[in-house]
């Protein structure tokens, strides 16, 4: 559920001008990426500038105070919906009612008219002129999906609002976070007019290893002191499948190699690289010959800090 836009930009539904203009100066000063750079403070400024866009403006904010996050979705239409929050509340007293109206009947409202004729009508008489067929409000959703399944593309399922079916809808492969998919046809639904659709808002999971940057892949690989230090063959996952990659000897921890085709792949985009970036782990436990082996390999080390100044 949204929050609140009062609540976003900390003022009381009763503020003046001036105290949302104060408000969202503050804040915006307090999250702004330049100064305070981060995705969460990016994700936060946006979204007080979407609270600001619409409480600073008059008729924005009355539309907003009237029918709240409904008013907020693309090609929402005001005077449509105080006819059908009149109408509802006529037949039912409200939501439930208006609900009700429509069940019974197989399409057949009260006295055995047609659902549209009577929606017609009641259109006709408020604008005094054949009403014209208009499309229902859009819908939005946010589905959480991982990483790995983002870049491969997958399909999820979502509940329906109502008695039909749930809706499953396919994820493209290499959506980003925030990423919007459109759904066509599973938005309102109002009689006489046509479906709204459903805008699917992608929200990518992160994983333990693997992070992206544009149509890069980031990926942290662990190895061994030994293959560090003698390089090495080993297996790594990919997006395609395990590839093997050569771990160059004398390896040094942070070191990163760049695997060319490996990134992300995205239609109509070039595909971008895979980076690897080597960690070395030590070996764990406490076993005497482990002991002795670090002790023997002591005197070989010397000062890795050597020049580590500022």
């Amino acid at each position: 559920m949204a929050r609140d836009l009062y609540s976003i930009l900390g003022v009381a539904k009763t503020a003046d001008e001036d105290q949302i203009k104060k408000a969202f100066r503050k804040l915006a000063v307090q999250y702004h990426p330049d100064k305070n750079p981060g995705k969460a403070n990016e994700e936060r400024f946006k979204e007080i500038n979407r609270a600001n866009e619409v409480l600073g403006n008059k008729e924005k904010r009355s539309l907003y105070d009237e029918f709240g996050d409904e008013s907020l979705q693309q090609g929402f239409d005001p005077e449509r919906a105080r006819m059908m929050k009149n109408f509802a509340r006529g037949r039912g007293g409200g939501p439930a009612g208006f609900q009700e109206f429509f069940v019974g009947g197989n399409g057949q409202g009260f006295g055995g008219g047609d659902v549209g004729d009577i929606f017609g009508d009641i259109f006709s008489r408020q604008r005094g002129r054949a009403p014209r067929p208009q499309k229902a409000p859009d819908h939005e959703a946010s589905v959480s999906v991982p990483l790995v399944d983002a870049l491969r593309g997958t399909m999820v399922t979502l509940g329906s609002r109502g008695p039909g079916e749930p809706v499953t809808v396919r994820i493209p492969a290499g959506v980003s976070d925030g990423g919007r998919v459109k759904v066509e046809g599973q938005g309102a639904q109002v009689p006489g007019a046509q479906p709204g659709d459903l805008y699917i808002i992608v929200k990518v999971e992160p994983h333990p290893f693997l992070r992206r940057e544009g149509e890069d892949l980031h990926m942290e690989v662990p190895i061994s002191l030994v293959e560090a230090f003698e390089g090495a063959k080993i297996r790594v996952p990919t997006l395609d499948g395990e590839v093997a990659l050569k771990v160059p000897a004398r390896t040094q921890s942070g070191q990163i190699l760049r695997l060319r085709g490996k990134g992300v792949a995205r239609k109509g985009r070039p595909t971008g690289d895979l980076y690897v970036k080597f960690l070395i782990r030590i070996p764990e436990g406490d076993s005497p010959e482990l002991a002795k082996a670090i002790e023997d390999l002591r005197p070989l080390t010397g000062d890795p800090r050597i020049g580590f100044k500022l």
